[in-house]
């Protein structure tokens, strides 16, 4: 029987194992859900204490927010780019895991003797193994965790710019309407005016009720169109705020149009060529594929045999002490990893095509929409000549019909032609600024790039 010091010396031993072992683990603690949202409710440049604004809670700083000051506040407050940002993390941390190396394994078993004499003691069996076969598969899954960070990284670039194009095209499409809702709340005051005067001289017997309902007919009409640009206006204010991370009655005050430089076609179809080079999502793509050559290499390699060595010291119940050493190694005779092998094959060959195939609809999206972006800037040019000669018309219509000399329908009709000219040219002109959008995100270049040849990083935002 073995005496109490030698009981006590090996529990100090194993305590002091068990405390190198803890010693570096990591602690838990708890994270409870939130209960509140956490939208802002001050606009982005805003100080807290700023005076909200006609039906909001708070406006933008008083020089008011252009289209940079917008896309810079979508980059930072969007909640999608948080939970980008958090599935780039764990890529980090995957990487970062993929590069540890593997822990060796240590085994202990103690055997109590049941009978026997006197001169029988406790036989033990300690021994520490290596797995030599994680070394040798370590680099090629290292370098696949950290192609897999680099196209998470990417991923969240190219996210980044999205949100950006989403920001810029809400702006213009906002500030168009807003221009819409100005034009016509002009005319809608003209008519009234006109309309009031009407029923004046429809009391004094000098018009006809049929003209005065005639005009009360276009005053009514033109108010539609009015409620309709507002809740045009209200919809894209509300996209925008949600894009921005704001509350809803959050109001900016924006400044400018958000128009950018003149789009170059010929610079654009130049870009074309360095996409692979500059746009995000193929370099994530190109990250990808990489990683996933890895982890093919990985495959292969995991095909030979696993090796594991290790060293044992061992007592007996006899009191013999033996020293050795153990080799486990894995016999590839059945299984070889071929499945996985074959998977990981498979796999690249789909990430392959996947790369391909967003070429191609990069450069056929490119092309489609500079033809589409000419035929509308061809149709800008003809309805502000339009606009131009109804505008002239009306002009010298104007004195005539003042003398009673033109009739209200064909002056009305002037009137409502040249309006609906004028409400078409606004939206041509915000269908080419959004083009514009368009068109720098899909080329993966920033404005220099598609209106002069200069070079652009590929860090850079559009």
């Amino acid at each position: 029987m073995q005496c109490p010091a030698r009981w006590r010396r090996l529990a100090r031993r194993h305590l002091l194992m068990a405390a190198m072992v803890l010693g570096g683990c990591a602690s838990y603690g708890p994270k409870p859900l939130p209960t509140q949202p956490d939208l802002a409710v001050v606009a982005p440049g805003a100080a807290p204490q700023a005076p909200a604004a006609a039906g909001g809670r708070a406006a933008g700083p008083a020089r008011g927010l252009d289209v940079n000051d917008i896309a810079t506040a979508a980059v930072l407050r969007n909640p999608d780019l948080k939970l980008a940002r958090d599935a780039a993390g764990l890529a980090q941390a995957q990487a970062f895991a993929a590069g540890l190396l593997p822990d060796p394994q240590l085994s202990l078993t103690r055997d109590f003797p049941s009978n026997g004499g006197p001169a029988n003691v406790s036989a033990f069996n300690l021994g520490l193994s290596y797995d030599i076969t994680a070394l040798l598969v370590r680099p090629a899954l290292s370098a696949a965790a950290q192609a897999q960070e680099r196209q998470a990284r990417l991923d969240l670039l190219w996210q980044e710019w999205q949100v950006i194009s989403r920001a810029r095209t809400l702006f213009v499409a906002l500030v168009a309407q807003r221009q819409l809702a100005g034009v016509l709340e002009g005319e809608r005051a003209l008519l009234a005016t006109q309309y009031e005067r009407s029923l004046a001289a429809q009391r004094q017997g000098n018009m006809t009720q049929t003209a005065a309902m005639q005009q009360l007919a276009a005053l009514q009409d033109i108010g539609r169109r009015v409620n309709e640009t507002q809740r045009q206006i209200e919809k894209i204010r509300q996209d925008l705020n949600a894009l921005l991370g704001l509350a809803p009655d959050v109001r900016l005050e924006l400044k400018g149009d958000g128009s950018a430089r003149p789009i170059t076609p010929a610079a654009v179809q130049a870009a074309l060529h360095r996409l692979p080079q500059c746009r995000p999502d193929l370099l994530a793509l190109q990250a990808g594929y990489q990683g996933q050559e890895e982890r093919l290499r990985g495959a292969i390699l995991a095909q030979f045999p696993s090796l594991s060595i290790g060293i044992t010291r061992a007592r007996d119940t006899s009191n013999l002490y033996s020293s050795g050493f153990g080799i486990t190694i894995n016999l590839p005779i059945f299984n070889r990893n071929r499945g996985a092998i074959a998977v990981q094959t498979a796999t690249r060959q789909q990430l392959y095509d996947a790369y391909q195939n967003r070429l191609n609809a990069a450069h056929g999206d490119t092309q489609r929409l500079l033809a589409d972006r000419e035929l509308l800037q061809q149709q800008l040019v003809q309805v502000r000549r339009g606009a131009t000669g109804l505008e002239q018309a009306l002009q010298l219509a104007q004195p005539a019909f003042d003398a009673g000399n033109l009739d209200l329908l064909s002056y009305g009709s002037l009137r409502t032609a040249l309006l609906n000219k004028r409400a078409e040219a606004l939206a041509l002109s915000q269908s080419v600024a959004e083009a514009d959008v368009a068109l720098q995100t899909l080329v993966g270049c920033g404005d220099a790039d598609v209106t002069s040849q200069s070079p652009q990083s590929a860090e850079t935002t559009p």
